[in-house]
């Protein structure tokens, strides 16, 4: 069945060219259902003996895997990707180098599969507990960043699950030579083939298999723009776990510290820009505004973002333009921000309460009553206080990598590591006990 397909002189192997995409998804789906039987016994040890053999595979292959994605990115171009997502699908040693730590930290981290937690006695004398398991079978659907191919199998290995991978075909390339690491990881710690599986095919109809394969897959995960998220949700007949958009917000306190409000606001919004952490909108206390929003746009200036304002930003900032209803809801991931000037917290909540998408939002204050009320009153899946919304991630939360953001409230919500990808399980200890 596999093919190795000419593109710039060079063989692609693992891109397939795979006439019955039904069969193909189903025997995927029958492997990864196999080999999760499997890794639900596997031990820690060979989990991270396969983590590091797929570091190791990484670092000798590294020529490889740059060549590679030096393809898609050409392809790319031609094709007119916008910078955003260039930049989500660009490697270089130094992405290259976060991947191999972030396998060795994933390694590192403490095995969740079989803690028991809250065990207590009963009347009847049985002792009733919760232990951790693996969901099962995981499928991420994802596109542009071939770093997530790493990130994904290294958490479902991790957390006991088999994972079915699946790319955009815009990371062909990339994701290819990188699969071909995840195999000889597995391979080096005498792990199923099927334990991490990407799929081969750039064809849109395996996304439509996947995610209507309930008898094989136990929940999707999906990564990408929300068009694709819309689509998956919509057409799925496998649970999912998932987050729309990354419309995030600071707020800037009157009491707030200048010197840290300008620090965290030009971090939130410049540090990168296709990320669904970074600050979309700013929102500026009015007694704060006057002094502030100038110094603010000047060092946006330097980064080149556009700043797109409410009336009473412009009147401070007339060089802004006009921002109208659609500016408050918009996931930019370019230099482009919305600016509103409010007053006080209570309009700061209500904007946040209409315009969030429950991903990231904080607040900069040193009122510790705000603080609080902040904490306490919006409803987002990460808040934060005095700090960049950039710190909404898996890594920097020391969760090790992470699968996504999950904007939800069932299963996982927020950056979702090891523990989000389990459940839980009763256990019930006894002597003989029957009952009465």
């Amino acid at each position: 069945m596999t093919a190795q397909v000419q593109r710039n002189g060079a063989a692609i192997a693992g891109v397939e060219e795979i006439r019955d995409i039904e069969a193909y998804m189903t025997g995927l789906g029958q492997s990864a259902r196999h080999a999760a039987a499997s890794l639900r016994r596997a031990p820690t040890g060979a989990k991270n003996r396969a983590l590091f053999a797929m570091a190791e595979a990484l670092e000798a292959s590294r020529g490889e895997v740059l060549a590679a994605n030096a393809r898609d990115l050409e392809r790319g171009r031609e094709g007119g990707l916008d910078d955003a997502l260039l930049d989500r699908l660009a490697l270089d040693d130094g992405r290259v180098d976060a991947m191999i730590e972030g396998l060795r930290q994933v390694a590192a981290l403490p095995d969740p599969v079989g803690e028991v937690d809250g065990l207590r006695s009963r009347p009847s004398g049985i002792q009733v507990g919760q232990m951790r398991v693996p969901l099962g079978v995981i499928g991420i659907i994802y596109e542009s960043r071939p770093n997530v191919t790493l990130e994904a199998a290294s958490l479902c290995l991790k957390s006991g699950n088999a994972a079915i991978l699946r790319g955009g075909s815009e990371a062909r390339d990339s994701n290819a030579a990188i699969a071909a690491c995840i195999r000889e990881g597995l391979a080096d710690a005498a792990l199923p083939a099927g334990a991490v599986q990407v799929v081969a095919t750039t064809d849109r109809a395996a996304v439509g298999h996947l995610i209507a394969m309930p008898e094989f897959v136990d929940v999707i995960i999906p990564r990408g723009g929300k068009s694709l998220i819309e689509r998956i949700t919509r057409e799925a007949r496998v649970p999912v776990i998932k987050h729309l958009d990354g419309v995030c917000h600071v707020y800037l306190d009157a009491t707030a510290d200048p010197e840290k409000a300008l620090a965290i606001a030009v971090n939130a919004k410049t540090h990168r820009y296709g990320t669904c952490n970074t600050m979309e909108t700013l929102l500026v206390d009015a007694p704060l505004a006057q002094a502030l929003l100038p110094k603010l746009a000047a060092a946006y200036a330097e980064h080149g973002v556009e700043l797109r304002g409410c009336e009473r930003t412009r009147e401070i900032l007339p060089a802004a333009t006009a921002a109208d209803e659609e500016d408050w809801q918009a996931e930019y991931l370019a230099p482009v921000l919305a600016v509103r000037v409010v007053d006080g917290i209570e309009a700061a909540m209500a904007h946040i309460e209409r315009y969030s998408s429950r991903h990231t939002d904080a607040i900069v204050t040193e009122s510790w009553t705000l603080a609080r009320r902040f904490m306490a009153e919006v409803d987002s899946s990460s808040v934060m206080i005095n700090a960049s919304t950039r710190f909404a991630d898996g890594f920097e939360y020391g969760l090790g990598a992470e699968i996504g953001i999950s904007t939800d409230k069932l299963h996982a919500r927020g950056p979702v590591g090891l523990e989000g990808l389990t459940t839980h399980k009763y256990v019930v200890l006894g002597d003989g006990q029957v009952r009465q």
